[in-house]
This record gives C-alpha cells, structure tokens and sequence, in this order.
C-alpha cells in the first residue's frame, strides 16, 4: 500500500468476456488466436481491395483529363487510344473492381467470418481475443499506472470528478 503503483481495485485482470471459459486448454486458445490473427490479415486485405478500387477509379477518371489535354495539345490518336482501350476498361476479364469487392465480400470474406465466429461459439463461448488478453496478462506490469487490466472509465482518464467515497483509480504517493 502507498507505493504509488498499486491500483485499488482487486479486480485486476481481463474482464468476463476476456477470460477463458473452465475446461479450455492452451492449444484451443492458440489454435483461436492464430484464426483471429488470419481474420485480422483478411480484414487488412478487404481494405486493400477497397483501396485498389478507390484508386482505380481515380485513375480511370485522370484520363479524362489527360484524353481533353492530349486533344489540345492536338495529339489526337493518342487520345482516341486512351478513350477508346482504357477509359472504362474491365481490370480483370469481365470485372470492375467493384464487382472484385463484392465478390470477395460476399464469398472468401463472409465465409471466413463466419469459419471465425462459429470457433469461437463453439469453442470458447463466442469470447474474443482470449489469447492476447492472456498476453496482456502476462506481459504488462502489474499495478503500473499505463499497464491496467481494464480501460478507465472516461471521466478517471481525464482526471474528472468522481462520486462521494468512490476510490481513485491509483493510490497516489504519500496517500495510504
């Protein structure tokens, strides 16, 4: 007590929805954070094909201006063949990228999502992150301002009022 480090409450670890259910072992919990790591590279490949899409068409609309430039410069069959082969040109046989988007929404995306979801139902009581809570457990210093369990409610973080007998979230040096 009065160290400055000790928080004061006893409750210092994960939360409920971030312990592991009775009877789960270790390489059900790193088999589940090894899918939630894969679903978190998936999710970072949609925002790459968002991003494609974004910017072809970007692209597709610069020629526009370029095909009007070209015009003007009196370059015309250059013109015409940036008109004619890529302005509004398919990126794959058959596909604009909002078409890729939607079927990687709807087929590889979905379904690894769901692959994702139903593990952790089944095995782990739909709980997430229960491998890197335990990581958080086992790396952070506990009792360490900066190294909580659980996230301050807003008005602790900022330094806000708190109500009548409530405890501070950290004993401050010198109090006991």
């Amino acid at each position: 007590m009065g160290s400055g480090h000790e928080p004061d409450r006893a409750d210092d670890g994960p939360d409920a929805a971030h312990q592991r259910p009775d009877g789960l072992d270790d390489v059900t919990v790193q088999a589940l954070g090894k899918l939630s790591e894969a679903l978190e590279t998936v999710e970072r490949v949609r925002g790459h094909l968002y991003s494609a899409h974004q910017l072809v068409g970007t692209a597709d609309f610069a020629l526009d201006e370029a095909v009007s430039l070209f015009m003007q410069a009196g370059h015309t069959e250059m013109a015409e063949r940036i008109q004619r082969e890529l302005i509004g040109r398919n990126v794959i046989p058959g596909h604009w990228t909002f078409q890729i988007v939607e079927e990687f929404d709807d087929g590889y995306y979905t379904e690894f999502r769901d692959v994702e979801r139903d593990a952790r139902e089944r095995l782990a009581g739909g709980r997430r992150h229960l491998y890197e809570a335990e990581l958080k457990e086992r790396r952070r210093t506990h009792g360490r301002r900066g190294h909580e369990a659980l996230p301050l409610d807003p008005e602790r973080r900022c330094g806000g009022a708190r109500a009548a007998g409530e405890p501070r979230p950290y004993r401050v040096a010198g109090e006991g």
